[in-house]
Parts: structure tokens; sequence; C-alpha cells
């Protein structure tokens, strides 16, 4: 790191104080998704806002984050809560990235798209890249960045991503080779999930790495939100193409909403993530107010294990037709959301309705309770604002539907710790989830919960079944195939066979608003999920 006075954490004080506060936003809860270019809101086009005339280049961009730290530091190996994610946006960079508001995929740290040559491929690193702490990135880097990811050992989320690539090594100081298991069409989309890290730096201290992490972004962490702020600063040698446009940013981590919203209307913050729903009208009459519409859920996670009443199909598919889904958004979300009629939300451009859609049907739910004679379950939820205004909902339509209810709330991280690994620690877990971070494309967004242990195996205790396995060699050739209309063909059938087996279901799809003051900063855009990117962005303060 440079020479500057901000203090250093290692990851013993780094849980020490997030513990003091709380946990992250959960798994998969990942920030500032990429949303679909057809979603049905205006991000991803130029926004109206500042003049860019009026740009300060010394100035400083403010913000409210709603979710607080996670766990696992920041390290993108591992992490995955909303707010690391985030801040990794802005001081990490893969080999290509993609852009939060409109989904383009473009060369990062790769001095152009790569394209793979049936199941080879190599990638050039761009000219004079340097990492936060002054050193040249290296081909070396990058081998080590990925086989981190790759090595079972290390049980990274991310691996489920890229089971193509089967080898990486660097042929010269500035080109990566890479060797797949086949061809695939996703290649240089899927690259941008694993952020290239400084081998040298991670073997020597990984602890004080994933608590101060070292990239090549835009922007360096001057301080990593121990204490309840982030902050950053713009990064000087940086190469690549998005490089930051002012010279600071502030991120206070505020997850009470009426303080976050209090933030925005005082002027304190210049822009606020998950807006809430109540609070929509009254922001549009100082500030910009855009909800987009994007693949972010709120799931029903089955615990499948044997012996667990959910481990029998009926059982899960009751609570779903139990779920008076209509009532639950209106009411709790202010219509802020759309019922899932699959996997995928309508307007992602390969949806496709699923052979099974749980609508509103307490008869058919109250009759499949009957058949398996399950007469009460313990739900357990997490505590994220808006999550509260709809799991009470929930609770009372399956009370409605002859059930007894032992409900429990916890924070996210909370919800984790007490059932991975631990089999008859749940029934049903809600929860929300967005990995559409990574990237859009079916094959990705349901490799997150139905291919990865840490979801099918640790939690769900859906791996091994029949329906798992059918599941991985249809995703297998879906990926593996080199025409659209058998990806589409494939991917349909999955998102079939997922709405049979259901051993975790979106129960809707939401609509994510964000605030900004629209007069101070420059080329802001709202995106499809909790979070906030200001990746290109500007402020005239």
């Amino acid at each position: 790191m440079s020479s500057t006075n901000e203090r250093m954490f290692t990851r013993r004080d780094f849980f020490k104080f997030s513990g003091a506060f709380g946990a992250a936003a959960g798994l998969a809860v990942a920030v500032s998704a990429c949303a679909p270019a057809d979603t049905n809101s205006s991000a991803g086009q130029a926004s109206t806002g500042a003049d860019a005339s009026a740009l300060n280049e010394d100035g400083t961009i403010t913000a409210a984050i709603s979710y607080e730290l996670g766990t696992n530091g920041y390290d993108p190996m591992v992490t995955s809560a909303a707010l690391t994610v985030a801040a990794n946006w802005h001081t990490l960079e893969g080999l290509t990235e993609i852009d939060a508001a409109t989904g383009e995929t473009y060369a990062a740290l790769a001095s152009s798209m790569p394209t793979a040559n049936g199941t080879t491929a190599e990638v050039q690193l761009r000219e004079g890249a340097k990492f936060h702490d002054g050193t040249d990135v290296t081909a070396e880097d990058v081998v080590f960045s990925f086989q981190r990811v790759l090595d079972p050992a290390n049980n990274s989320l991310y691996a489920s991503f890229i089971p193509f690539i089967t080898d990486v090594t660097a042929k010269d100081d500035r080109t990566v080779e890479f060797t797949l298991a086949h061809e695939v069409g996703v290649f240089a989309d899927r690259l941008a999930v694993v952020k290239i890290v400084p081998k040298a730096a991670v073997e020597a201290d990984p602890d004080a790495f994933s608590a101060n992490p070292v990239g090549t972004g835009p922007y360096r962490m001057t301080e990593n939100g121990a204490n309840k702020t982030i902050r950053f600063e713009r990064f000087d040698d940086y190469t690549g193409p998005r490089p930051a446009r002012a010279a600071k940013m502030e991120w206070q981590i505020i997850p009470d909403p009426s303080t976050r919203t209090n933030a925005l209307q005082s002027k304190t913050v210049q822009a606020i993530d998950s807006v809430p729903y109540l609070s929509i009208d009254q922001l549009k009459a100082t500030d910009t107010v855009e909800s987009v519409q994007g693949f972010g859920l709120l799931f029903a996670m089955f615990n499948n294990e044997a012996g667990n009443p959910f481990a029998d199909v009926r059982n899960r598919q009751a609570f779903l037709y139990a779920i008076d889904m209509g009532k639950v958004i209106q009411t709790g979300l202010s219509d802020q959301a759309t019922p899932a009629t699959s996997f995928l939300h309508e307007e992602h451009p390969n949806y496709k309705r699923a052979a099974n859609v749980y609508s509103f049907d307490q008869a058919r739910a109250r009759e499949l309770f009957a058949e398996t004679g399950l007469t009460k379950m313990r739900l357990l939820c997490t505590d994220h604002d808006w999550v509260r205004k709809c799991t009470p909902l929930i609770q009372e339509s399956l009370v409605a539907a002859g059930i007894e209810v032992e409900f429990t709330e916890k924070k996210s991280a909370d919800v984790y710790n007490t059932i991975d690994g631990v089999p008859g620690a749940y029934d049903v877990v809600i929860a929300p989830g967005d990995p559409s971070v990574f990237g859009t494309d079916p094959d990705l967004l349901m490799r997150w919960w139905y291919a990865a242990d840490t979801w099918t195996d640790t939690r769900m205790h859906w791996k091994g079944t029949a329906e798992y396995e059918q599941l991985q060699t249809i995703l297998a050739e879906g990926l593996e195939a080199t025409d659209s209309a058998t990806q589409e063909q494939k991917w349909g059938e999955a998102f079939d066979l997922i709405s049979e087996a259901v051993p975790l279901y979106p129960l809707f799809h939401r609509k994510t608003p964000t605030a900004w003051d629209g007069t101070t900063l420059v080329d802001f855009k709202p995106i499809s999920v909790t979070g906030l990117t200001f990746v290109g962005v500007g402020s005239t303060k």
C-alpha cells in the first residue's frame, strides 16, 4: 500500500469491529447486479443529472449503503456479501468486467476482449497495469488468481462458474494461456468472476489482504468500514478504460432505512441504495428516484435432508401454493416486484415460462399438506429491511393453510452460520439473493444455487438426488452447446426441472429503487439490485 497514514486492519480486527454492529448481507445478495439491457427502466441509458462541464475532478462522492460488512472480508476468492462486492467493483479488476448498469462486458486487465479458439485462449495483459502497492501486474498473478479460485481446497463459490477451465499458464510476463475442457460461448463473460490479485501480497499475509485488498481498480481503499465508513481515493497509476472521476469516495454503512433516507434528504450523502418502498414518493420531491426490474429475488430454500418433512416434494410445492404472493407484493413491497413464473424474471431475454407456476392456490396447498400430514414447520428468515415487510405476510398465508409456524428472524450471516453443515437446523429459509452481479446468462444464475456444494450440499442438502444429477447433466449440455437454439432448449429443460423439484425457488423478482442527487452526480445510473456503482461517475462537489 502507499505511505498514506490510513489504518491497516488485520482480519481479526475486521471480524471484531464488524461483529460489533452485525454481519453482512447474506451470500448471493450480491450488489450492483448487471441488469439485462431490456429492463423496464432507463438503467444503462445516458442518465440525466449534473452537467459534466461542472465536474470537479478533485471532488468527493458520498453515499450510504444499506448492507453491512461480511465475515469473509474483501477477498474476492470468497466474499459474496453485498457491501464487500460493491467495494471490490471499484478497487479490483478481472481480465474482463461487466458494466453494472448496462450488462456490457468489456476488457479490463486484458488488453482486448478475449476470445477462445476451440479449447485454448491467449489473453494479453494491458500495458503498464499496476497494483495499488506499486508492483507490476504479471501473468503469474493472473495464474495465481485463477488457481486459487479453482482449487477445491479453497471452497470458492466462483469455481462453479468456470468449470470449463482446466488449466491456466503464463507464456510470458504479459501473456496468459487458458486450456478449456470444451468450446464455450461465454468465455469472455466468465473471466469477470475472477478478480486478479497480487500473488506476493496475498501469500505474504492473506489476512491483511482480506481486510485491505490490493487491486488494480480506479480506486484504492484507505479505510475498510470497520468503523462504519469505507473510504477510497483515486489510484493515480490506473491504466484501465474507466479511471476514477473523483479524487475520493466516502461510503457510510447505514442499514436503518429511515436514517439512510434522511442522509440523502439532508444532503449528507449524494446517493443511497435500497430506498424504502414507502419512501419513494417522498424522495421524488427532492431527489431522483428510479426502480429497476432485475433478476434479484426473494427465495424459499427447503431442507431436503432425508427425514426432514421438506424432503417430500409435496410439502415444498404446497408451501409455494400456500403463499398469497399478490398480497405480499402489494402490501409488503408497494407493488415493486413480480411473482415468479419461472427461475428467470419475465424481462430477461432468455425467459421461458416454467412448466410449473405456483399461483396462489390455498386449496391445493391444504390438499398436499394433508397428504403428507405436515402441520407445523420452522421458518427461518433474514432481517433485511424490505424482507421484513414480506415474511410476516408469508407466515400469515401458511397459518391460513393450516400450518403452525415457528418463526425466527436473524441477520443474514447469522442465518447461514446457523444452518451451514447442520442438517437439522431448519425446515425452510426465506432470504434474498442475486448472483447476476457476476453475469446474467441463465447457466451462471442457475449454477450459483444448483451446482455449488455450498448451496446444494451444505445448505439445502439436495446434492445426490436424482433431480440434482439430472440438472447437472442438463447444465453441462447447455454450457457445451455451440448453437443458441440448443442452449435455449437446455435452459428451458432446466427451468422446468427446477420448477418441479423446487429445492430452492424464487418467490418473486423485485425492482430495486435507488435515489440520488441528480444535481451533483455526473453520469450516475441506478442498477437492478441493492448496491451502488460509481465506476465512471463524477461529482460537482
